[in-house]
């Protein structure tokens, strides 16, 4: 593409008149394919039209030739508990650009306009799904949560243990599935808060019909925990447990360990660092770990203002670069009142830490600790800096299982 193509180019909101255009771009730039989404459950069409209603909630930007759409992303609005406070956060989605067109920018210049929306929308966080780790690196975003994947053998399953309740097989929409996520969600850091059209997302890609939900109510017959999961060739195949109490998460596996004489393998999800191994009586399972979602943080300013620190601390100031937004090129200084509230300012008060968008990311969302941060090389503070980051920033590990 040259110069003079590039002058008669385009950036501007993509409404439900392109709807036909988006979808094309994400199939052609994903390659979904027809017989993916046969297996997912779709008939003809069934997938474009379930992914209107996203188009319609989200704000999409685009770059156009003419009238034909060549790049595009999409910003999902969505709720997250931050530590145990809900927040605004803006997930990038539907991101991509033919590749003809590819190598001049484009998604570039999107992406800044992306940061400048979220941030007028109060989005002070961002998710995404990376594609390419080091591209989202180079745009601001870091690794905040991972997707560990475990297989065991029938004969590994744990000994039923005896509990007060009981597990009832339900539809994966039953109310009470909903209402023990919900729960999950608003005591587990990083989660998201879902509404309808996160549920929609969450099941996009798989096929519904075949899904069950094993849900565990305790004595008093309330639900605290389920296990979504189907079995296929002799395999118990888990896509998520979610349990509120460590007696539900002994009753779910009750559960699972009943199938032992249907089945001879049990594979499942787990999306937190707590590998199922320790767990076991024999825990020589195999299990691997993969980087999930990345988070950014929009505007530094107002998320240290939002942020549900641990305690008060020490007066201590960000030195943060940040290769996108301008407004994040500063000093961030934080100092408590009598009270406790933290206040931020641009003075450099206190111990100096230095670093890049992406290390305060990963490390306000507790995926790596600061003194780990500082051992790599990736922030640069004194001692005393570092006591008062790890006294003031929470313990709690992100949990996200969510795609979109």
């Amino acid at each position: 593409m040259d110069d003079n193509i590039r002058k008669e180019l385009t950036i501007k909101p993509v409404t439900l008149d392109y709807l036909d255009q988006f979808n094309d771009l994400l199939a052609y730039v994903f390659q979904v394919t027809a017989k993916e989404v046969e297996e997912s459950g779709y008939e003809e069409g069934e997938l474009e039209r379930a992914k209107r209603p996203v188009l319609e909630k989200s704000d999409v930007i685009g770059w156009f030739h003419e009238d034909q759409l060549i790049s595009q992303l999409a910003i999902y609005p969505c709720t997250v508990n931050l530590h145990g406070r809900q927040v605004k956060m803006g997930g990038l989605t539907g991101v991509g650009t033919y590749p003809e067109y590819a190598g001049h920018g484009l998604m570039h210049d999107l992406v800044r306009l992306a940061l400048q929306h979220m941030r007028a929308h109060k989005q002070w966080l961002s998710y995404l799904y990376p594609y390419s780790i080091p591209f989202y690196r180079k745009k601001g975003w870091e690794i905040m949560s991972d997707h560990l994947t475990f297989e065991l053998k029938d004969t590994q399953l744990p000994k039923p243990v005896a509990v007060p309740g009981h597990v009832e097989r339900l539809e994966i929409d039953d109310p009470d599935v909903i209402a023990t996520y919900q729960t999950y969600a608003l005591h587990n850091h990083g989660a998201m808060i879902r509404n309808q059209l996160n549920w929609d997302e969450y099941w996009r890609w798989e096929n519904e019909e075949e899904r069950i939900a094993g849900v565990y109510y305790d004595a008093d017959d309330h639900p605290q925990g389920y296990v979504l999961y189907w079995i296929a060739e002799e395999v118990f195949h888990i896509k998520e447990m979610v349990y509120n109490t460590q007696e539900a998460r002994v009753g779910l596996w009750n559960f699972v360990s009943a199938h032992f004489s249907m089945v001879e393998l049990v594979r499942g999800n787990i999306y937190k660092n707590e590998p199922l191994h320790f767990l076991l009586s024999d825990g020589d399972i195999k299990q691997t770990i993969h980087p999930y979602f990345m988070a950014r943080i929009v505007d530094v300013a107002e998320f240290l203002q939002e942020y549900p620190f641990a305690e008060s601390g020490q007066p201590v100031h960000f030195v943060v670069s940040d290769p996108l937004a301008d407004w994040n090129n500063r000093t961030f200084g934080l100092w408590w009142d009598a009270a406790g509230q933290v206040h931020v300012t641009a003075r450099p008060v206190g111990e100096a830490v230095t670093l890049d968008i992406q290390t305060l990311t990963t490390m306000l969302m507790s995926y790596r600790r600061p003194s780990y941060l500082a051992k790599i090389e990736r922030l640069q503070a004194s001692k005393a800096a570092l006591k008062i980051l790890e006294n003031i920033i929470p313990m709690d590990e992100p949990y996200f299982s969510d795609y979109f």
